[in-house]
């Protein structure tokens, strides 16, 4: 049974919560934390690249990449698929340079990696993100299974893509939620500024990432089947 609603009012709800989801972490990371650096004496500049490539670079544009289809309903398949293929590969990279500048961080910090939840997950995670990548590439782009053979995967594609975007949103609030409980047991205000601008931050990616599932399981048209339009036999 559909959802009774169409696709496009959610991706343009997701498309100003990530823009404001972007503002935001860079505010956080530039104006709070003190800005973004590969190399410095200031480690913590160097780590403050991490929450705005996991942020930007993977959830957003990660959300981008499985909303195209709803979109652009009119776009040629193939074409949306390319679009869909590259988007998804440019957040892998990302989100795997934005762990690494966390273990820089780390490393040059004389701090333990791997200790935390939140970091086996997000280890978890982004190799997840990676085997869905090259299956999608393989089964649906090059070399290309058999057109029954992808009418029948692309559900479990879809359902396991899903499942993946959701751990990512979740690890990213554990995120959030460890590097503020670190920042407030070192001083930092329960009640100033930069915590509530963290929080609204997490609160903020909580809805995006609702609102591109939403778009993501609802049809493009009230008529049409719920999910991605069928692969084409040809």
């Amino acid at each position: 049974m559909g959802l009774g609603v169409r696709a496009a009012p959610f991706t343009y709800v997701a498309h100003a919560l990530a823009v404001a989801a972007a503002v935001m972490v860079l505010v956080w990371a530039i104006h709070f934390r003190g800005g973004l650096a590969i190399e410095a004496t200031n480690k913590n500049l160097i780590f403050n690249v991490h929450p705005v490539l996991m942020l930007i670079g993977y959830i957003i544009i990660g959300s981008e990449a499985i909303m195209v289809y709803k979109v652009f309903p009119t776009l040629n398949h193939d074409t949306a698929k390319l679009i869909h293929l590259i988007l998804h590969g440019i957040a892998l990279v990302l989100g795997a340079v934005g762990i690494y500048f966390a273990f820089k961080n780390h490393n040059e910090s004389g701090i333990a990696n791997l200790y935390s939840l939140h970091s086996w997950l997000g280890i978890g995670t982004i190799t997840l993100y990676g085997i869905q990548w090259i299956f999608g590439f393989v089964t649906f782009f090059f070399p290309g299974a058999a057109p029954n053979l992808r009418r029948s995967l692309l559900p479990w594609h879809i359902l396991f893509g899903l499942f993946v975007y959701i751990l990512a949103l979740a690890n990213a609030e554990l995120g959030f939620l460890e590097k503020l409980t670190f920042l407030e047991s070192s001083g930092l205000d329960k009640y100033g500024t930069e915590a509530f601008l963290v929080n609204f931050t997490a609160l903020v990616v909580v809805l995006l990432g609702a609102s591109v599932v939403v778009a993501a399981v609802a049809p493009a048209r009230l008529e049409e089947p719920q999910g991605y339009a069928p692969i084409p036999e040809n």
